[in-house]
């Protein structure tokens, strides 16, 4: 692997090193979302979701698409949103493995 791929790999680890942008991430794995459905769905204000999407987006793990006034996000690749789903499903299982 090359130091490019990786550093590519290193950036996509940073942008999901956050519980609110893997909230993002995994809600993204349903579909597209609009910024407000975001908003709702995480009860966060809409400026700290926004700074959240933009540093997915600049990461390259999600992208946007402008409908009118609205900006609708989805995921960039469906491989992130395996990573993230296997990350969830292990936690699931360790936090299983952990309960008597």
């Amino acid at each position: 692997m090359h130091h490019d791929e990786l550093a590519q790999v290193e950036a996509i680890f940073r942008a999901l090193a956050h519980s609110v942008r893997l909230a993002i991430v995994a809600r993204l794995r349903e579909g597209e979302q609009c910024v407000h459905e975001l908003v709702e769905y995480l009860g966060l204000p809409q400026p700290l979701v926004s700074q959240h999407l933009r540093t997915l987006r600049t990461a390259g793990v999600v992208r946007a698409r402008r409908s009118g006034t609205e900006m609708h996000y989805s995921l960039a690749d469906a491989h992130i949103g395996q990573i993230v789903g296997d990350a969830i499903d292990h936690a699931h299982e360790k936090g299983a493995q952990d309960t008597p």
